[in-house]
């Protein structure tokens, strides 16, 4: 890897006796990872081809992933860069707390945030440019989340519709990327020395909005994958600085990983409470993680502004014939289902997750969990809801072979037991459920999305 020999001379000025093994690590090969789900039932066959559990993260471990195995089409593992994935483990969310991932694609902590919160909660993943945002809603859906809302805003409008309303808040602040030139060697293009100043200067007024969402005694996390002083332990100390309230929190350093420098920035001792994954300490592209928590009363609650709906916004209240369409399949599917707030956008049926009241004035993309589509007088369960249920939830449940899951995916017409009553049945294969298909006559028609079949 040709690295720019200007950020040869800055790390060799920065780093020290320490410079050329970090240079030497850029160097080397970079060796991935992968979360496990805690939610889904357990991916035997990708943990059998595991190397070695990542020792700071009880779900993570390194080693490959087959993107096209069942575990990963079915959602009970997600592909991450094992230094990357200590970041979740920072933010440390609770189940039932209201948490705000603002800068969320592709998803992978947004992922690990929903499993640490069980799934219980609100979680909005907001991501600026929609084709991300499309990514990452794809990418949620697969994970299974009923719990998660996608929106597609700018940090300030967003803050304008969430007053000091999350208990928690992560910043995975877009930055030079530094810490990806190993893995995406084309970052480095992008590369100039200016070019960690301007992203420094970026990420501080998304930190000024994040705080303007943040409730008093909540906690902010602000991470990067790049290794500039600029934006790492300067705008921990910036922080600091322009808001008083605020107090860093000790993140715990397991071996290998390294204390923020003081010296980077303004010799602010508190900067040894952030933590830095550098590639010749640990085994990682890297990263930098610092925590905050915001002074103040913490019994504060603040509700969204209501504002005008933007195009496409849900409507409030069911059609009773919609209504009805729903009822019989929920029935028939998951007689124990309890939705929390029913809303269309056009023919699609969303369950909008307890703990946010409104949607207005909002450009989402998933308000919610995905249920299904209204098509002429019938209602087509979606994708997203298979994946959330449990082959448990139902006694409309058909297992699937592992050579019939593959048929599934390739989108064929399978035979079932002609004593199968007709309608719709969730489908799993090794206990991971994986979509709907309906009965009809002994045969199950195909209901996998045709973008997603191979």
């Amino acid at each position: 890897m040709q690295l720019p020999s200007e950020f040869i001379s800055k790390y060799r000025r920065l780093m020290g006796d320490e410079a050329e093994e970090f240079l030497a690590a850029l160097d080397a090969d970079s060796r991935g990872g992968f979360r496990v789900n805690p939610l889904k039932a357990t991916p035997e066959e990708t943990l059998a081809q595991a190397d070695e559990k990542v020792e700071y993260v009880p779900t993570g471990y390194r080693g490959p992933v087959n993107g096209k195995s069942l575990d990963h089409v079915a959602g009970a593992i997600y592909s991450q860069e094992p230094s990357a994935m200590y970041v979740g483990e920072v933010v440390d969310p609770q189940p039932g707390e209201r948490v705000l991932d603002l800068c969320a694609a592709p998803g992978g902590k947004t992922t690990h945030l929903v499993s640490r919160m069980g799934d219980q909660g609100l979680l909005v993943a907001n991501e600026i440019f929609r084709k991300r945002a499309l990514v990452l809603a794809e990418n949620l859906e697969r994970w299974g989340t009923r719990s998660t809302v996608v929106t597609n805003e700018s940090p300030a409008d967003l803050e304008e519709h969430f007053p000091q309303f999350f208990d928690r808040i992560l910043v995975d602040a877009p930055c030079s990327g530094e810490g990806m030139f190993r893995k995406e060697p084309a970052g480095i293009e992008y590369w100039n020395p200016d070019y960690p100043a301007e992203c420094a200067n970026r990420q501080q007024k998304i930190l000024a909005s994040a705080l303007k969402m943040l409730k008093p005694g909540g906690t902010l996390v602000y991470s990067t994958c790049t290794f500039a002083p600029e934006e790492d332990e300067q705008n921990a100390a910036w922080l600091l600085s322009q808001y008083p309230e605020l107090s860093m929190v000790d993140v715990k350093k397991y071996p290998g990983m390294d204390a923020g420098r003081p010296e980077w920035a303004d010799g602010n001792p508190e900067m040894t409470k952030a933590v830095r994954l550098f590639p010749h300490h640990i085994e990682g592209e890297g990263h930098f993680i610092a925590k905050f928590t915001l002074g103040g009363d913490a019994s504060v609650v603040a509700k969204p502004k209501k504002k005008r709906n933007k195009k496409g916004a849900g409507k409030k209240r069911l059609p009773k014939e919609e209504q009805a369409l729903f009822n019989e399949f929920r029935d028939w599917m998951m007689p124990g289902y309890q939705e929390s707030h029913l809303l269309t956008f056009g023919d699609q049926l969303y369950d909008l997750p307890a703990g946010i009241d409104s949607i207005d004035g909002l450009t989402v993309l998933r308000p919610g969990l995905h249920l299904g589509t209204f098509k002429k007088r019938r209602f087509e369960p979606a994708l997203a809801l298979a994946l959330t249920m449990k082959p448990s939830e139902t006694d409309k449940a058909i297992e699937l072979s592992k050579d019939e899951w593959k048929k599934y995916v390739h989108g064929d017409v399978l035979s079932v037991d002609t004593s199968l009553k007709n309608g719709w049945y969730l489908l799993y294969c090794q206990g991971l459920s994986c979509g709907f298909g309906k009965v009809v006559n002994g045969t199950l028609k195909n209901f996998y999305p045709k973008g997603l079949r191979f």
